[in-house]
């Protein structure tokens, strides 16, 4: 939730010509993050869980990289991409350490 909320205030600022493009797609991405993980917590076996939990890691990682095509275009400055970077990595680990402790 907490990147999801960073993301918003940082999609805000992308320029106007981005509306339905990076900005769209980085936050249908964010929220996709913390959705697939909710309604993966209420299916019936750790494999289902698991499956949502890496629809979960795979918007993560779409995230990541349309936060570098920011980057290298230049719409977010180094500090603010190497912060962003920072958390979403952190999650992926989570995610990721989460689907590994699964007895599937």
């Amino acid at each position: 939730m907490n990147l999801i909320d960073k993301n918003y205030t940082f999609t805000a600022t992308l320029p106007d010509y981005e509306r339905f493009g990076l900005r769209s797609q980085m936050n249908r991405c964010s929220v996709s993050i913390a959705s697939n993980i909710s309604e993966g917590s209420s299916k019936r076996t750790d494999v289902h869980f698991a499956k949502f939990l890496d629809d979960s890691l795979g918007s993560a990682f779409e995230w990541e990289t349309q936060l570098m095509i920011c980057f290298r275009q230049k719409f977010i400055s180094e500090e603010k991409f190497s912060e962003l970077e920072k958390e979403v990595n952190t999650l992926q680990k989570k995610i990721s350490n989460f689907i590994d402790s699964f007895d599937i």
